[in-house]
């Protein structure tokens, strides 16, 4: 396994279950190897064995709390990376996954009371005093807020990677087109192979509707990360609106082959084949989006759509009834449907 030959590190610590079933070091092994494939499903498995036979291990929980954290599950990983703190308050890894995890939860107060002890040993890092900031301000923390700003713009003008592609991003999510531009150009001319600076400028050209300079920013990132499923996500819409209809379904298909889960990717198929009259693939698209995701009112009324072409005419007045009351529950709890996922800049790659 240390030398990433993971078929035949599985091999091994499966023979040892056969063995020694009661092993947990296998179990927790093999939830390892499962982790590195990006297997999340598995590892949890094995890892969760490997817990019950070694409750007093913190390292299993610490990577049960990983794999949560990397299929954005927070709420499920803070209780698991909350009992690693209790019982290793200097774990610094943890601490600082467990204050990520209340961040992207939007409990701010935790978030900020959580990471401001980490500031000895990552003050000189972006990413980090954003979050800080961030947190503390919408805590309504006005002195640590002021600190950690006051330190993220130093570290800013002493030319730190990821500052540029974290000032692009927040200018992007304030809806400031030019302004994140303006950041995301100078980071990516310092930093041209920084994961996500092509993504952010391929988003903010979107925005501005010059297609083909996304196109090219999200297919830089692609090269730079080709496992990255929202890069392929976000080409596969690009070539919708260039209605490049051949390119954009295969982009989706490359989304969905990283990502099964990307309820965006199966919708932007099912308006590829509802554009093209394919409707019962384009139904059984829409039927895998809800699977995902089915509080949105505009993937239930589509379905209604493409059920009246399949003339299935009942089950439309259902769907689109449906979609009708979903648009009303929206309007009166406008935060209902925000998106949960955090923007890729916030995530980091765990050591």
């Amino acid at each position: 396994m240390n030398h990433g030959r993971l078929d035949e590190a599985e091999r091994d610590f499966r023979r040892v279950l056969q063995l020694r079933p009661q092993t947990g070091g296998a179990y927790a092994n093999l939830g390892v190897v499962h982790m590195r494939r990006k297997e999340w499903g598995k590892a949890l498995e094995n890892l969760e064995k490997a817990e019950r036979l070694m409750p007093q291990v913190a390292g299993i929980r610490l990577n049960i709390g990983l794999a949560y954290y990397r299929q954005n599950e927070f709420a499920k990983a803070i209780p698991v990376f909350e009992s690693v703190v209790r019982d290793q308050p200097d774990a610094a890894e943890a601490r600082n996954l467990l204050g990520q995890c209340y961040f992207f939860t939007k409990r701010w107060a935790d978030a900020a009371s959580t990471l401001e002890p980490l500031w000895a040993q990552h003050s000189e890092e972006p990413h980090y005093l954003y979050m800080l900031s961030k947190a503390a301000h919408l805590a309504g923390q006005k002195d640590l807020d002021e600190r950690a700003w006051d330190q993220l713009m130093k570290v800013g003008d002493s030319g730190a990677a990821g500052f540029h592609l974290l000032m692009g991003n927040e200018f992007l999510q304030l809806g400031q087109w030019d302004s994140a531009l303006g950041e995301l150009q100078i980071e990516a001319q310092a930093n041209p192979n920084l994961p996500y600076v092509h993504y952010y400028l391929g988003q903010t050209y979107l925005k501005k509707q010059e297609f083909e300079h996304a196109r090219e920013e999200f297919l830089k990132d692609a090269a730079i990360e080709p496992n990255v499923a929202a890069n392929y996500d976000e080409l596969g819409e690009t070539y919708w609106l260039m209605q490049d209809d051949a390119n954009a379904e295969k982009s989706y298909r490359e989304a969905l082959l990283r990502d099964p889960g990307l309820a965006n990717s199966h919708l932007g198929l099912a308006r590829i084949y509802q554009r093209q009259e394919k409707y019962a693939a384009a139904l059984v698209e829409i039927d895998s989006t809800i699977k995902l995701d089915a509080a949105r009112s505009d993937v239930h009324y589509m379905r209604g759509q493409v059920l009246l072409h399949l003339d299935r005419k009942d089950e439309a007045k259902k769907e689109v009834a449906e979609a009708a009351r979903l648009e009303s529950e929206d309007r009166a709890q406008p935060e209902k449907h925000q998106e949960t996922a955090p923007s890729p800049a916030l995530l980091q790659e765990p050591q």
